[in-house]
């Protein structure tokens, strides 16, 4: 799960991390307010106008402006409310702001980049920083990996000012510095284990000209798997700024992520979903979504995994690949048939069956007179949905 920078910021003062005077604003009018509000508050004139959007690289599009007055400030907020950012992580097809974040400007004396996520390889949550912040950090990782420095956090023990010191030293910090440094990587990595985070980045953590360390961008992901622990963030949810499908699919309890292929897949088990995208991959097909109904899957929940795949206008076939196990197969054939029934489903669906209950459930699929291509194993119906995805759906 997604939030806003300013919703993270909100966290950060809970935390006591140390973030920029700012306002959020859902219209024109309340952003305009908010510069007079945010002006008083600092002491200062000059403000920052930031587009609100679940993407990073939004300066690069315009969306972030820095205004020296009242004037600039109002000017920017009317051209960047309402407009469409196209930035690396929307994709070709952008986002439209609906919200914006007016914010005290800073002298700022350096930028840095300071990121927060768990390590796969390691298994650890992993503190990293660069001096080259402020910039593309995707990029900086590809071309000089060497400038992401990496402080991995031991979950015994937990974050270590020691850590914070050889951070700094690394990074070029004065003592005064290493010291802001140090208090503020006490508290924000305690934010990250206690709101149980699956990345944090501040993308650029700033020093100001009077040597304090500020976070000048808060970019949040949360564990999904641990949401159940705090059900305040349903609070912070912006549904027109996740994929309708996704929406869709949380409601059904479904695990559902779009991709970019052409071939929807229905499957029970997380470990089936992932073999059954390769074996799409391996036969010379592109999987359109990942999608794990679960293991106790009902006809109506089935129904829904359908109409979920079928509004993706870039699906051209469906394969269906369940292991019957706690989900019978002739429960699933149950499904299949009124989901198909409900949606009037007019693409090329591969079924493949196995396990309990098999045999009836092949036999509801052959009886119901519908055209369902049954496939014999895995690699036989990955073979038949992409022919079939190559026909355009026909």
């Amino acid at each position: 799960m997604k939030i806003h920078e300013y919703q993270g910021k909100e966290l950060f003062r809970k935390y006591n991390v140390p973030v920029p005077i700012g306002i959020p604003a859902m219209s024109v009018e309340d952003a305009i307010a908010a510069v007079a509000e945010v002006q008083k508050r600092s002491g200062g004139e000059v403000v920052v106008v930031k587009a609100q959007i679940h993407a990073g690289g939004r300066g690069k599009a315009g969306g972030v402006k820095v205004a020296k007055n009242r004037a600039d400030a109002e000017a920017a907020i009317k051209k960047i409310f309402g407009m469409t950012l196209v930035t690396p992580q929307t994709g070709p097809e952008g986002k439209k702001v609906q919200r914006l974040f007016v914010e005290q400007g800073l002298a700022i004396e350096k930028e840095y980049y300071l990121g927060m996520l768990l390590d796969r390889e390691t298994g650890r949550v992993t503190v990293m920083a660069s001096k080259e912040g402020g910039v593309d950090i995707e990029e900086v990782a590809a071309t000089h990996p060497e400038k992401i420095l990496k402080e991995t956090i031991h979950p015994a023990v937990g974050w270590q000012d020691y850590q914070s010191r050889r951070l700094a030293e690394k990074l070029d910090m004065t003592p005064a510095v290493t010291k802001e440094l140090t208090k503020f990587l006490a508290v924000l990595t305690r934010a990250y284990d206690e709101l149980d985070c699956s990345m944090l980045e501040i993308n650029p953590l700033v020093v100001t000209k009077d040597g304090k360390v500020i976070a000048l961008d808060a970019k949040i992901n949360f564990d999904d798997s641990a949401l159940y622990r705090h059900p305040e963030f349903n609070e912070l949810r912006d549904e027109a700024e996740e994929d309708p499908q996704e929406t869709e699919a949380k409601k059904w309890d479904l695990s559902y992520i779009a991709l970019e292929g052409n071939i929807g897949c229905l499957v029970n088990g997380a470990g089936l979903a992932m073999s059954t995208m390769d074996i799409i991959k391996y036969a010379g097909g592109q999987p359109a979504n990942f999608l794990d109904v679960g293991g106790g899957a009902t006809t109506e929940k089935v129904t829904a995994a359908f109409k979920i795949i079928t509004t993706d206008p870039q699906v051209k076939a469906i394969f269906v690949n369940i292991f019957g196990g706690i989900m019978k197969c002739d429960t699933i054939a149950n499904g299949v048939i009124a989901a198909v029934k409900q949606t009037g489903l007019t693409l090329p669906l591969v079924v493949r069956l196995e396990g309990t209950n098999v045999e009836l459930g092949k036999k509801i699929l052959a009886d119901s007179g519908l055209n369902i291509v049954s496939a014999s194993d895995m690699l036989d119906g990955a073979k038949k949905v992409v022919e079939l995805a190559k026909g355009g759906g026909k």
